[in-house]
């Protein structure tokens, strides 16, 4: 009986190019993919900077150096990690609160943290321990995409290692600080990337997000301070403190000013799918260039730059640095840095419609611009998909990503939503236009959502 391989997310680069003071995110992955267990960890100069920094420094003293390495978040918001630890509420009168992964990678396109999680698990919990000392926090949970179940199976036995070596648990290498790590799989819901959601389920309650004012670093899980950080955020935390902020910043050298590197991936119709970890600011095309082109003797159309909820950019982008202002400049977002190539031959419409359908179904139903406006845009790019558009349809999903758009909406999801559509639009108007039927009159009020002008 075959069995069918089982998918990883699959790092492009070999051992020889990946050196410790160049690649702090991957140089001790194994070649054959496995786990890197605790000893072979401790080998590469596993949890010394954890020794360290709970030995010597304070946690006053992570934040500066978190500040001054740049390292910014990860997960797609590209928020200052230092900045974010030092407005987490403290003090002698307070309780210590929660630090939280963000390992819910369910952003389609993107599949970077699962190498991190499966290979190096390590690292991440070494990442933990210093964010839970530098926020005062007294818990760490990994809140895990549920599907992630080869992650789920490598972390808890990590935590395991981790927590018979001492590594976890009351006063941690010697240091009077105490902190331990739970891990949590969620039920699979795409608004669980949102923070303030994230939160909700992890208490166990219904995962929609969260007013803020306040904010999780004021008020968060159970009501008290909460910092939530992402996987690869997290992972680059034991680099930093290792080594300095100066040493981080030089990695990416003077093609970005965001300091360190960054887990880059490829994936859609090119030669070669996967990671690599680059310095951060690598221009597109050079990334493009080592996933070996499109396949087939296609050309490039269009490229997503991080993830489903980033905006389309042009064969002409290539030469951008990938880095968070850069990208926000050209009008989409760096978003999870994994880019999604478009080929000449495949149309957008039913691409966006497929998207766009993820979008709809994975809405909390907090807000009504969210809960009803992106079925409406599903319904009308289904008619245009077939030809069967009315005049006006085109004007209307502009209308539609718009009022999807930032200030609108409850949370950031209906947002992300709306920039691949805004985007295409913007670029390919001429394919939504021709599923416009000649003999359709327009809309009546009420008909697939005309009611929402």
């Amino acid at each position: 009986m075959s069995v069918a391989p089982r998918y990883h997310s699959r790092l492009r680069q070999a051992p020889t190019e990946r050196r410790a003071e160049t690649h702090p995110l991957t140089w001790r992955l194994r070649e054959d993919g496995r786990r890197v267990a605790l000893d072979d960890y401790l080998a590469g100069d596993g949890y010394a900077a954890v020794r360290e920094v709970l030995g010597e420094q304070t946690p006053d003293a992570v934040i500066a150096t978190l500040k001054a390495a740049n390292l910014r978040g990860r997960g797609g918001a590209g928020f200052s990690a230092g900045t974010k630890w030092s407005l987490t509420l403290t003090g002698g009168d307070l309780p210590r609160g929660y630090l939280v992964c963000n390992a819910d990678e369910m952003e389609p396109g993107t599949f970077k943290d699962r190498v991190l999680m499966e290979q190096l698990p390590h690292l991440l919990i070494e990442g933990m321990i210093l964010g839970g000392f530098a926020n005062h926090s007294r818990q760490g949970y990994i809140f895990l995409r549920g599907e992630y179940r080869e992650a789920a199976g490598a972390l808890a036995l990590a935590l395991e290692e981790a927590r018979d070596a001492g590594w976890l648990g009351p006063d941690i290498a010697g240091s009077g600080f105490d902190f331990d790590i739970a891990l949590h799989t969620g039920a699979g819901r795409y608004i669980c990337g949102e923070e303030t959601a994230l939160i909700s389920s992890l208490e166990g309650h219904r995962a929609n997000p969260r007013a803020k004012p306040p904010f999780p670093g004021q008020s968060g899980a159970w009501g008290k301070p909460t910092v939530v950080n992402n996987v690869e955020t997290l992972c680059n935390v034991p680099g930093v403190m290792r080594h300095g902020a100066d040493w981080y910043q030089a990695l990416s050298g003077s093609l970005s000013e965001d300091g360190g590197t960054k887990l880059y991936g490829v994936s859609g119709r090119v030669a070669r799918p996967g990671l690599w970890e680059l310095p951060m600011g690598t221009p597109a095309g050079e990334l493009l260039e080592r996933a070996g082109g499109l396949r087939d003797g296609r050309r490039l159309k269009a490229w997503l730059p991080g993830g489903a909820s980033t905006g389309f950019l042009l064969p002409e982008h290539l030469s951008l640095a990938l880095d968070f202002d850069t990208i926000g400049g050209a009008g989409s977002r760096l978003g999870t840095g994994l880019l999604t190539v478009v080929p000449d031959d495949q149309p957008l419409v039913p691409l966006l419609r497929n998207l766009e359908a993820f979008f709809a179904r994975e809405s909390c139903g907090w807000c009504t611009p969210c809960r009803d406006g992106l079925p409406w845009t599903v319904r009308l790019l289904a008619a245009l998909e077939r030809g069967e558009g009315a005049p006006g349809d085109v004007e209307l999903l502009e209308d539609l990503a718009r009022d999807l758009g930032p200030g609108r909406t409850f949370c950031a999801h209906a947002p992300g939503a709306a920039m691949p559509l805004a985007s295409a639009l913007a670029h390919f108007r001429d394919e939504f236009e021709a599923g416009v039927a000649p003999s359709r009159t327009p809309r009546a009020v009420g008909e697939e959502g005309r009611a929402w002008r």
